[in-house]
């Protein structure tokens, strides 16, 4: 089915208020519940890591001699459905884990309910430390903010030659205040210096006042770290603007919706990103892509690889503690070392976050490019 198919699909089955899933019985089978953006502000992360996810079920599609039942609630991009989501998973669908959500914000609203009921959920590319702080049940497949604000903090001083720098903010987003702040604490360390701080909503569509600012202090470089629609209509004004300081953003941004909509004025965009196909070096990924793009008929992206890991992770753990049980999954999980993922090698360090190598990606040429590899 193409992803429009698809998207369309699962929106019709949220309105009449259907979950997706299999045709065998918790008897039959393990039930691993998802809960995902299909529709609302930020549908297209949750169409790439259910594709992501379902190659993966295709590629081990059975653990502890059981063929896996995937259950899938549309969380509308949305805080409250988010819980909602969570909650028809755990008491109804009887799920044995949960992988989801694809935003920091939706996933810190499911997770104290998979924690109260000692549930393992493993989000794919939640990347605010909040997501997992303090709870035993919850992980996830991708780095976290501070490495990755490191990481772009050094980039522009030392690769971009950045000494001044102007942060644009989606402050309705956990994910971007988090960035910006991880950014500049790490930026005004390595000598540069944040000479504007201007902030957004979700959902904007006029800059010109963020704008305003950036041209009046002449930055070096723009750290937006936002996601894709806001990335790109922003990118667009202020090359309208005149405005030609390179752009450099976080991992939310790099989807094929940023490269459409932001046309020409996101080339040369740099994104601090979790894969490139180029970077791929497991067996596991080279087989995944390869089954992935003979489906889709398109390229693999971050957030279909990271869907791919959370399921990979999860099956691993239950598979290694030779049960469905939660507390002995989560064990399994915390002691997840070397696993050999999509997305590179992973263990599982400390508050249920991995220690896994960085991407550093930019646009060029209409595509996303590969660009370096950071290791932690």
């Amino acid at each position: 089915m193409e992803r429009k198919g698809c998207w369309m699909f699962v929106a019709a089955l949220s309105v009449l208020g259907v979950v997706l899933a299999g045709p065998a019985s918790a008897a039959d089978g393990i039930k691993i519940g998802a809960f995902l953006p299909m529709t609302g502000a930020v549908a297209a992360y949750g169409d790439m890591e259910w594709s992501g996810i379902q190659v993966a079920k295709e590629m081990e599609p059975e653990v502890l001699g059981k063929k896996v039942e995937l259950v899938l609630v549309d969380t509308k991009s949305d805080k409250i459905e988010a819980a909602n989501a969570v909650t028809l998973l755990v008491e109804k669908e009887k799920v044995v884990g949960i992988l989801g959500e694809a935003i920091s914000g939706n996933t810190m609203a499911g997770n104290p309910i998979s924690e109260k009921a000692k549930i393992p959920s493993i989000s794919p590319t939640a990347t605010n430390p909040l997501v997992t702080q303090g709870k035993q049940f919850a992980f996830r497949a991708c780095f976290i903010d501070p490495f990755q604000g490191e990481v772009a903090a050094k980039f522009a001083r030392n690769e971009l030659k950045a000494k001044t720098a102007a942060l644009i903010i989606d402050n309705a987003q956990d994910y971007a205040v988090g960035l910006g702040d991880f950014f500049t604490k790490e930026f005004e360390k390595q000598g540069g210096k944040v000479v504007t701080k201007t902030f957004i909503q979700t959902g904007d569509q006029d800059f010109s006042a963020q704008l305003s600012a950036v041209q009046a202090s002449k930055p070096d470089i723009i750290y937006a770290p936002n996601y894709y629609t806001e990335v790109a209509l922003m990118a667009k004004q202020a090359r309208d603007l005149g405005i030609n300081s390179p752009i450099l953003t976080g991992d939310g941004a790099q989807d094929e919706t940023l490269l459409k909509v932001g046309g020409s004025a996101v080339e040369n965009t740099y994104f601090t990103g979790h894969f490139h196909k180029d970077a791929a070096t497991t067996d596991r990924a080279k087989e995944y892509i390869k089954r992935f793009e003979a489906k889709y008929k398109r390229e693999v992206g971050a957030f279909d690889a990271l869907g791919a890991d959370s399921y990979f992770l999860l099956v691993d753990a239950i598979k290694r503690a030779g049960s469905t049980d939660g507390e002995k999954v989560a064990a399994a999980l915390k002691g997840a070392k070397d696993f050999k993922a999509v997305s590179g090698t992973i263990s599982m360090g400390e508050g249920g976050n991995p220690i896994k190598s960085m991407v550093i990606n930019k646009v060029q040429g209409g595509k996303f490019v590969y660009v370096t590899t950071v290791n932690p």
